[in-house]
């Protein structure tokens, strides 16, 4: 008498088949993420359409896109772009250097991380753009103070993940390279660097973001140029659409440069993959 053989489980989907609706899965996901601002917009136009939303208040996608139009035609936008564009890459390069200089040294010595890093916590821990008032009676009302905010804001992000990023090398990297007799450049060429480098650009992005966010407040403040000038004058006409597009070109900016330091990473760090 033969025994009940027992139910045999299922077989596995073969590796393709996952695959397939894993990327069916991913492509869903995405046209929903692409239609979910298209939906968003198309609300909008209808409720000022139907007068649910006031002009006055927030002006149809429409009226937005004409102002833009608006700006594009006379050359106003091209020139705001240019200074305000200016100002962030001087900020980004100030700040830029300090913090990853200030962030090396601390993170490769522990004399310098007990005698600089606590007035530098202490200086994050201010909000930078409280400084206002007193950098412009420092520096004045021209392009530095300007400039300056943007270089102290970048500069804390890329301080702190170049200084923790040297700390979490792994210890084994250093033994190896000394018992190979490696010099102090060598080891930071071919070890700290490649080691570092993810997380200097995370903080990287991060003081992206925070010099879009600096300008767009400094740039309200005096500012006879730039993005910030156009949204300051069109507050003194009711131009509720220039001010709206204004604030969605400062949007757009943060998006593309924030987009473009990420090809640059995974162009740098192609060899992780």
């Amino acid at each position: 008498m033969t025994s009940p053989t027992a139910p045999t489980a299922p077989a596995e989907p073969a590796p393709r088949v996952r695959a397939a609706k894993y990327l069916s899965g991913q492509r869903k996901w995405g046209i929903v993420r692409l239609l979910s601002p298209v939906v968003l917009l198309a609300l909008w136009q209808a409720g000022s359409a139907l007068g649910l939303i006031s002009q006055d208040v927030l002006p149809a996608p429409s009226l937005i896109l004409e102002a833009g139009i608006e700006l594009i035609g006379n050359g106003q936008l091209a020139d705001a772009l240019q200074v305000s564009g200016a100002r962030v890459i001087a900020g980004l390069l100030l700040g830029g250097v300090i913090g990853v200089a200030l962030g090396t040294a601390v993170g490769l010595s522990h004399w310098l991380e007990a005698t600089l890093d606590p007035p530098m916590q202490m200086i994050r821990a201010l909000p930078h753009l409280g400084l206002i008032p007193l950098f412009i009676l420092w520096f004045g009302i021209g392009e530095l103070p300007k400039v300056l905010l943007v270089a102290l804001g970048v500069s804390f992000p890329l301080y702190l993940n170049t200084f923790s990023a040297i700390r979490q090398v792994d210890p084994k990297l250093f033994e190896t390279a000394q018992v190979l007799g490696f010099s102090f450049w060598q080891r930071f060429r071919t070890i700290i660097v490649p080691s570092a480098a993810p997380q200097v650009l995370v903080g990287f992005r991060q003081s992206l973001a925070i010099a879009w966010l600096t300008l767009i407040v400094a740039e309200q403040i005096n500012a006879d140029k730039g993005i910030g000038f156009l949204i300051n004058n069109a507050r003194d006409f009711l131009r509720v659409d220039i001010i709206i597009f204004g604030l969605v070109v400062y949007a757009l900016l943060g998006i593309g440069t924030d987009a473009a330091v990420r090809m640059l990473e995974r162009r740098a760090l192609r060899y992780r993959s």
